[in-house]
């Protein structure tokens, strides 16, 4: 085997330095720049997608902060809209219920009158009637010479106990 022969030594050695430091010549000057520039390109794009995305991460909290105070104020706008509108009907019922009361007490004194006239129409024609009953029922079991101012006597005497 040549390769281990002490006599081709040195000059295995010096293509070994040669070649290697050929290779590190090449690689320096055409392949790592070209590699270090790939890198640096995917690091630049890298670091404005980063950016980009902190952007919008700071555009997306930012809107949802305006949607939260948008939401709130039409929140507020909303109760305030609902207390006015009950304080509103609270005091239109209150109105009606007023106006109702009124009406109701209108109809029942006028009732409590008709009926007052009627219980006083009612007890006039009682008298009379009591008079006519007492004047028939006498004549009916054969007393009938009572006159007529007696039996009304009698009956004002009776309704006067």
């Amino acid at each position: 085997m040549p390769q281990l022969d002490p006599t081709w030594y040195v000059s295995q050695m010096f293509w070994l330095v040669v070649c290697f430091f050929a290779m590190l010549f090449i690689m320096s000057k055409f392949i790592l720049p070209r590699i270090t520039d790939i890198m640096d390109k995917r690091q630049g794009k890298i670091d404005d997608y980063l950016e980009k995305a902190r952007e919008n991460k700071a555009l997306a909290e930012e809107s949802l902060a305006n949607y939260n105070k948008a939401i709130a104020e039409a929140t507020a706008q909303a109760q305030s809209a609902l207390e006015t509108m009950q304080k509103d009907l609270d005091e239109l019922v209150a109105k009606r219920q007023e106006e109702l009361n009124l009406r109701l007490s209108r109809q029942i004194a006028d009732s409590e009158a008709k009926i007052s006239k009627s219980k006083d129409a009612a007890l006039a024609q009682l008298d009379t009637m009591s008079e006519e009953l007492a004047l028939n029922v006498l004549k009916k079991i054969g007393i009938g010479n009572v006159s007529r101012k007696d039996v009304k006597n009698a009956v004002n005497a009776t309704a006067e106990n």
